[in-house]
């Protein structure tokens, strides 16, 4: 069975910083592509960071240069440092995975495997 559970959520001021871990169990973190999204009330999930199998790197231009995905393989598990956080930040964040075309390829729009959200919370 697939698990994956986030951590590190919370109430930050805008300029500051947080990290959120997730930690898979069930599938081996190096043969996934897998990803953190995001979602505010009343709008789509959106696709925020996305880790390759292979160690390729995708952001949101919002996020660029803000944020940084990476992963501890002996952990299993998926960070995303998440610095000068804004207002605009405020939102639901997801983990998710699945079994990659290839070992340069970006997660899709729907991968099977989920976490349970963790909320992220930035005043200004």
């Amino acid at each position: 069975q697939v698990q994956l559970v986030e951590s590190g959520g919370g109430l930050v001021q805008g300029g500051e910083s947080l990290r959120l871990s997730c930690t898979i169990s069930g599938r081996t973190l190096s043969r996934h592509v897998t990803a953190w999204f995001r979602q505010t009330p009343g709008k789509e999930r959106d696709l925020v960071a996305s880790l390759s199998s292979g160690g390729n790197t995708w952001y949101a231009d919002s996020v660029k240069g803000r944020f940084t995905i990476s992963r501890d393989l002996a952990k299993n598990t998926l960070y995303l440092q998440m610095n000068s956080l804004k207002p605009e930040d405020t939102a639901v964040y997801y983990c998710a995975a699945e079994v990659p075309v290839n070992r340069w390829s970006k997660i899709s729009s729907q991968p099977p495997y989920w976490g349970q959200g963790t909320q992220v919370t930035v005043s200004s």
